[in-house]
């Protein structure tokens, strides 16, 4: 099968090239240090819950190239009041356009219409996409450890720190793990976690095992975001057993025609059978 991740990195650079083309590097700096403050993404899903005894990162996602379209009634407005109203704690946007259908200001519609921190859901390879990243609205950014070179990927989470952004930091495989693993807490404390993917992203294909597998390698008290392949609440106990701080779903919920009903169904265990 095609490496999709490499696919998908191809792209963003002919993308970056656009859009560095269109709003030069200086802009976009000045723009993101003229937002306002960030929203603390780290501590909304860090914060003890004692009532679900987990957290939740709801997305809003368009399509995807394993699942195709996803969502064809995609109002991100309407979707962020769902998932405020139904107890998400924050929200991942995603902002791809050629592979997942998002846009940029998907970023501001989203966090215009609730209180909650919103991540930048992307494929992020330079500084540029953090500021831009920043300038849109972001809470929080997405740093993928089989996209970048660990070098380039402490670059980026600096950066993010310096624009008082959160930073999640994703991992798939032992490998990656072991080279990031000690990374949240650097530069500064309190403002990355680490993200467990149960996707491969160079074939799409899922695994749930995948997040046990390399909890065990990791110390007690990392703060951990299972993300996704988690589509019943039979999947959320048995990541709540597992010890992670809070869960990245997006698929599931954009699937149903309920979405406040099944962040209630899986997250609370109302009407699920299971």
């Amino acid at each position: 099968m095609a490496d999709i991740l490499k696919q998908i990195i191809a792209a963003k650079r002919a993308e970056l090239a656009d859009a560095r083309a269109a709003a030069p590097l200086e802009k976009v700096r000045e723009d993101a240090l003229a937002s306002p403050q960030p929203r603390n993404f780290f501590r909304a899903l860090t914060s003890p819950n004692p009532a679900r005894k987990i957290n939740l990162i709801a997305e809003i996602k368009r399509r995807s190239p394993s699942a195709g379209l996803i969502r064809p009634d995609f109002d991100v407005e309407k979707l962020a009041k769902t998932y405020e109203s139904a107890g998400a704690q924050a929200l991942s946007v995603l902002t791809d356009r050629t592979f997942f259908g998002g846009e940029l200001s998907f970023l501001a519609q989203a966090r215009a219409a609730v209180s909650l921190p919103v991540l930048r859901k992307d494929f992020i390879i330079d500084a540029y996409q953090v500021y831009e990243a920043r300038a849109a609205g972001a809470d929080a950014i997405l740093l993928i450890a089989e996209a970048l070179p660990i070098g380039q990927l402490l670059d980026l989470l600096i950066l993010s720190t310096e624009l008082h952004m959160s930073t999640l930091i994703e991992v798939h495989d032992a490998e990656s793990l072991m080279q990031v693993r000690s990374v949240p807490g650097f530069p500064q404390e309190h403002f990355a976690l680490l993200g467990i993917n149960n996707r491969n992203l160079k074939t799409m294909t899922t695994d749930l095992g995948t997040t046990a597998r390399l909890m065990s390698l990791l110390d007690d008290g990392t703060p951990v975001v299972a993300e996704s392949g988690i589509r019943t609440r039979a999947d959320v106990e048995r990541m709540i057993r597992v010890g992670v701080a809070a869960l990245l779903i997006g698929e599931t919920f954009m699937r149903s025609d309920d979405v406040a009903s099944k962040v209630r169904e899986l997250m609370d265990g109302k009407g699920s059978g299971q």
